[in-house]
């Protein structure tokens, strides 16, 4: 095992059985692919790590797929209020479709966006997803 413990960059590889998935071959590659990293990642991290409860607030950073794939995670899980935080504005209305509910831009505010935040949930909120490609 060589690079992310999967030799990812090699023509063959040897991988534990547990890190295969067999693909219909019906099934077009360029939509599935996603499944290998993004979705699982965002999802996995929201549902095993951030654990958001019913009714709770959770504030995504990042609306890529990683991100919208977290914010489909907190849905899922019955949160109530989930905050797109993200430098495109233009995300938003995709973002919807995967349970956020408010979104912000820090680029369109003059404090932080913790403070943005904080005044928007009076105090905080319950669980923060980090998906952003780069800081």
């Amino acid at each position: 095992y060589h690079f992310v413990g999967t030799s990812t960059f090699s023509e063959y590889t040897v991988v534990h059985v547990g890190c295969l998935a067999k693909i219909n071959p019906l099934a077009p590659l360029d939509k599935v692919c996603l499944l290998s990293c993004g979705i699982s990642t965002g999802l996995g991290a929201t549902l095993n790590v951030a654990k958001p409860k019913k009714g709770s607030t959770v504030a995504v950073f990042g609306l890529g797929a990683v991100g919208l794939a977290a914010a489909e995670g907190a849905r899922f899980s019955g949160a109530s209020r989930i905050i797109g935080v993200d430098l495109h504005s233009g995300r938003f209305e995709e973002a919807k479709k995967f349970g956020v509910t408010e979104f912000v831009n820090p680029k369109e505010h003059k404090k932080p966006v913790q403070e943005v935040i904080a005044e928007l949930t009076n105090g905080g909120v319950d669980r923060s997803i980090e998906c952003t490609g780069s800081v």
